[in-house]
């Protein structure tokens, strides 16, 4: 538990307890219980704004290749080489052709660095709440967060109050996220106040954890990073035809500290722009045939998110480690139910 945010403390990196005492633990029942709140609320939100909810698949012949240097898990389908989910993102974009508005909660898989066992913020097994909408832009997805971010937490905060003291933590600390109004700032800013700050962030990558954290440090609620380079990210973020070489997406960052939510954008429907970037990301267009099968025969242009369940969790029930937001957690080279 933490009263003031995250902490590079033991409890960080600590070995998870046994399944029996994490789950018994008050701090994992307080945390869960406002997890499924979120969740709930969540729900309650997007279907009353008319979207659909599915259940994503958890295995597939590709999925997102850009998960910032983990691994891809593959299994044997009959023969086939598939892969567990990283992300829904491919999915999500085919589901419109169904439905204009749709809504998961999508298992992910992604083999993390061992490093990444001590940062407190990544698991190899997690969920996303994942949205995305047919003909919207990058603008109408970054409301969309920021409405729906402030209706969980709100939530949250008015069903849960014994929850949030048994954790010790002060939902004061919400005071501005509740104003609803959050930050915004262009990666180019971002990157110019951490070298600032004296943190070398490279201008032509996305921004790296440690200068996550330490904007998130620098603010009082959450906050969104636009404009990322093209080359940064996956090949499905459009770019910007009005400033080329900028990708029209985003990322939505914590106060406190605790790091990146989020992540979202505008795609590119265009098959001639998604093989180009494909290829200029290293990627064989072939393996993706059935998406690009799809995008070719008309998927709408769209925009979508995805927010991180256990990251958020983390945030709101003020956490010392994301692994104490999951029931059952997966750390990056640690054995474990």
């Amino acid at each position: 538990m933490t009263t003031d945010g995250p902490t590079a403390s033991a409890s960080a990196s600590a070995p998870i307890p046994d399944p029996g005492r994490h789950l018994t633990a008050p701090t994992t029942r307080s945390a869960l219980r406002i997890q499924h709140q979120l969740l709930f609320s969540a729900r309650e939100f997007l279907r009353g704004r008319g979207f659909t909810e599915l259940l994503p698949p958890i295995i597939g012949p590709v999925t997102d290749p850009g998960s910032r240097g983990s691994k891809q898990v593959d299994v044997d389908f009959y023969g086939h080489r598939y892969k567990l989910m990283t992300s829904a993102i491919l999915y999500k974009q085919a589901s419109l052709l169904a439905f204009d508005k749709i809504f998961c909660i999508a298992p992910n898989v992604r083999l993390e660095p061992l490093e990444t066992a001590g940062t407190s913020r990544h698991l190899a097994e997690f969920h996303q709440l994942d949205v995305e909408m047919a003909g919207a832009s990058r603008d109408d997805a970054v409301r969309l967060v920021e409405e729906l971010v402030v209706h969980m937490v709100d939530s949250a905060v008015r069903e849960l109050p014994k929850e949030f003291a048994e954790l010790g933590r002060d939902v004061d600390a919400f005071t501005e996220l509740l104003k609803g109004s959050f930050g915004r700032m262009r990666h180019a800013e971002a990157v110019a106040e951490l070298r600032g700050l004296g943190h070398p962030q490279s201008p032509d990558a996305e921004l790296d954890w440690d200068g996550e954290a330490l904007l998130s440090a620098q603010r009082d609620r959450p906050f969104f990073v636009t404009d990322y380079p093209k080359g940064s990210r996956g090949f499905y973020d459009r770019e910007d035809p009005e400033h080329p070489g900028l990708l029209r997406n985003f990322d939505l960052i914590a106060a406190e500290g605790y790091g990146e939510l989020c992540s979202g954008s505008q795609r590119t429907n265009d098959y001639a722009e998604i093989v180009t970037r494909m290829r200029e990301t290293g990627e064989n267009p072939q393996k993706y045939r059935w998406y690009l099968d799809l995008v070719r025969e008309g998927v709408p242009g769209s925009a979508g998110f995805g927010i991180g369940v256990e990251r958020l969790t983390r945030y709101v029930a003020g956490l010392d480690a994301v692994w104490q937001a999951s029931a059952f957690p997966k750390l990056a080279g640690v054995v474990s139910p």
